[in-house]
């Protein structure tokens, strides 16, 4: 059976999805059930039912010796059911100007009928019906992996009105700015920032989190995500036809409807060998019949070479592989973008990597909290300094870990200055700063627990940091070169406290000296012209970032190189905790899509990874580029071949492993297909062979290849490598190919 060069995987559109029946009232989702579409909703399936049907009634009637008119309106009800889609679709074909091979199946059983060969005629309709059946079916279910995403996104959601009042709306007519409620248990109606609300969410779907994630004011949540206990009221951010899940269909489509090169190869080939075949088919039943042969024999030769010699197997061997690889790696959480893209996956031979938002975070956290000597209590509500020289709750000078505390630490004005402290007094002087650092220090503090006190007068100077009254003291929080405050603000009782705690300077610049030589970036705080402690933030390193380089080296047979922007100091750091070599830092975009295409003219197939803007030039130059799905910007997004919206960095290995998988099914699928034809056909020239078991051959051979490919649609084809490599590892035996 030939498959039709334009199938592809269709999804339905949000219109689509709304006609669907809602979920009850506002789309409140217990787990959904896993799409699959039925078999005799397709219309291949009931015609090929129907054919097979009048072909099982009409065969004893033949072979019992019953007369024609018992059996023949069942064999013409089987040859109409079986074979009038193929017919149209093989004219239309012909009628702009391509020789379809359905067309020529179709022929060759008419012209069995001819020659009074009925019954194999019909088994070839038959068997032709039910393989176009087969690979519609999983055609179909190819797609379901990919139309069940559309599922997650909940078909009506709670609109707040002007009024303060409530409104259920489909989830389509959401508009930007919209703000939605999101009761306990309910799936979130659109991509949106939390107004109001706290709550856990299982965003598992889009991001891969294995647990729920806390969401507050300010936090992004995305459509097909599932609230937890709280009510979360969100301001919608995306349209719905933009929304992540939308993305990701969108993307899926788009690439199904691709093909990759040795399918356009195969299709191009294809014309010209039907032609040939044709001309093949006539010589078989004309230089015998020249040469005194049967007639009848003649033709039945001459129908039975057509149909082992179409090359139906051979034309389904690449896009089920292709395609079945794609919903896997969408089912995962990588968007590959078309069937090209997956089939050079598979040839990389070079890995570059970006540094921050791929092999790190890509967001700020604080690693490090330094009390420096003497920094004494936290200040009280009356501006009291309380008790001196209390140690329980200090922190080790460079320590990360915080140490042993008292029931008071977080109740700022009455624990001693330790970790808790310290970060309370960063906190809230930083709680109104938009700057990157200083969310990573409110963050800290909101993850330890720690009770932020309130701050006035805040103030701002770029470049140097902020400075804000708390609890009737002045707390600067700033770079250790240029702290903030402590010239304009400090009073003549302060100046005699900066100078008798010199010896707090320069242990200061010292702490802040070890932290940046660490590669970390150090902020000072202040309090009232003193200094009390030094901060440390950093990108932290993914925790599969070390593993991944590991595997990416094992599959390509060479070490990934790094390409940053990043000063060489912190891009030589990260780039031993990995296992990377070979650095290149302080690299302007041009300069990273030089090195790219240094590499490359050399010889080698680069796959670039990256996720910010500056990392799309380099992504477009690659042979193929990998964008991070969750930090990565638009134009990344938009530029790479493919995503990882999981940002879960092991997924590149397990794609490229997916990749060379379907490559070498598609290897396997063109030898059984040329065996079969080379084999079926030698038979009918060199002996004698019988037109059904001909059919069965050329048929079966199609069935093989088509059910093979899909083998990568199971969840062992993108687990099999993590597993293979964990068995590796207990038998201490390092992960390698597989």
């Amino acid at each position: 059976m030939s498959p039709s060069p334009s199938t592809s995987i269709s999804t339905p559109t949000l219109d689509e999805r709304a006609d669907r029946p809602a979920p009850a009232a506002t789309g409140r989702a217990a787990a959904l059930p896993r799409r699959r579409t039925p078999a005799f909703a397709l219309t291949e399936t009931r015609w090929a039912a129907a054919a097979t049907a009048a072909f099982l009634l009409a065969l004893p009637l033949h072979l019992s010796g019953l007369g024609a008119w018992w059996w023949g309106p069942l064999y013409a009800v089987a040859y109409a059911a079986g074979g009038w889609e193929p017919a149209l679709a093989g004219l239309r074909s012909l009628r702009s100007g391509t020789l379809d091979v359905d067309l020529l199946m179709i022929g060759a059983a008419l012209g069995a009928a001819a020659i009074g060969q009925v019954l194999d005629g019909a088994l070839l309709i038959v068997i032709f019906a039910t393989s176009g059946a087969l690979e519609a079916l999983a055609t179909a279910r190819t797609a379901d992996s990919v139309r069940g995403l559309l599922d997650l996104a909940p078909a009506t959601a709670v609109r707040i009105t002007a009024d303060g009042g409530e409104q259920t709306v489909d989830s389509r007519e959401l508009r930007i700015g919209d703000t939605v409620l999101v009761r306990p248990g309910e799936r979130v109606g659109a991509d949106g920032t939390v107004l109001a609300g706290a709550s856990e969410v299982d965003q598992a779907t889009i991001t891969g989190e294995p647990l729920p994630v806390a969401k507050g004011p300010g936090d992004e949540v995305f459509a097909g995500t599932l609230n937890g206990t709280g009510a979360l009221r969100i301001a919608v951010r995306r349209d719905p036809a933009d929304s992540v899940i939308a993305r990701i269909v969108a993307m899926v489509e788009e690439a199904s409807r691709t093909k990759a090169p040795t399918q356009l190869f195969i299709e191009k080939v294809e014309q010209r060998y039907s032609l040939v075949m044709v001309a093949a088919t006539l010589a078989v039943f004309l230089v015998p019949l020249a040469l005194g042969a049967d007639p009848t024999g003649a033709l039945l030769r001459a129908m039975t070479f057509m149909i082992v010699a179409s090359p139906c197997a051979v034309v389904l061997a690449t896009m089920p592989p292709l395609l079945s690889a794609i919903a896997t790696a969408g089912r995962h959480g990588v968007l590959v973008k078309s069937a090209v893209v997956m089939e050079r996956l598979g040839r990389v031979d070079a890995v570059a990597l970006d540094k921050t938002g791929t092999l790190t975070e890509g967001t700020p956290r604080v690693t490090d909290v330094v009390e420096l000597p003497g920094a004494g209590p936290v200040l009280s509500g009356s501006g009291g300094t309380g008790p001196e020289g209390a140690e329980s709750g200090s922190t080790r000078r460079g320590s990360t870990e915080p140490a042993s505390t008292g029931p008071e630490d977080n109740r700022p004005g009455r624990a001693v200055l330790g970790r808790a402290g310290l970060l309370a007094l960063s906190a809230a002087a930083e709680r109104s700063s938009e700057h990157p650092l200083a969310r990573a220090i409110v963050a800290a503090a909101r993850e330890e627990g720690v009770a932020v006190p309130e701050a006035t007068d805040f103030a701002s100077t770029p470049g140097e940091g902020v400075t804000a009254t708390v609890l009737g003291r002045t707390i600067a929080v700033g770079a250790p070169a240029r702290p903030t405050g402590t010239a304009a603000q400090t009073t003549a009782s302060e100046t005699t406290a900066v100078q008798t705690t010199a010896s707090g300077d320069t242990a200061a610049a010292d702490a802040a000296a070890d932290l940046e030589r660490r590669g970390r970036t150090a902020v000072v705080v202040l309090r009232d012209g003193t200094p009390v402690g030094v901060l440390g933030i950093a990108d932290r390193l993914r925790p599969d970032a070390a593993a991944t380089v590991r595997d990416l080296t094992a599959l390509t047979g060479a070490a990934p190189v790094l390409l940053t922007g990043d000063n060489p100091r912190a891009a030589a750091l990260v780039a031993a905790e990995v296992g990377i070599t070979d650095v290149r830092a302080g690299l302007l975009p041009r300069d990273k899509v030089a090195a790219v295409r240094e590499r490359q003219a050399a010889g080698g197939k680069v796959m670039v990874i990256g996720d910010g803007v500056n990392d799309a030039p380099a992504l477009a130059a690659a042979f193929t580029g990998l964008a991070m799905g969750r930090a990565g910007s638009d134009l990344a997004l938009e530029t790479a071949d493919a995503v990882v919206v999981r940002d879960e960095l092991a997924a590149v290995p397990a794609l490229v492993t997916l990749s060379r998988r379907a490559r070498r099914l598609v290897v396997q699928n063109l030898v059984v297909a040329s065996v079969f034809i080379t084999a079926l056909v030698l038979w009918d020239l060199v002996g004698s062979l019988p037109l059904p078991l001909g059919v069965l051959g050329h048929e079966g051979s199609t069935v093989v290849v088509g059910l093979n490919g899909l083998r990568l649609l199971r969840d062992s084809a993108w687990h099999g490598r993590r597993r293979a490599d964990g068995e590796r590892a207990a038998s201490g035996r390092a992960p390698g190919r597989s």
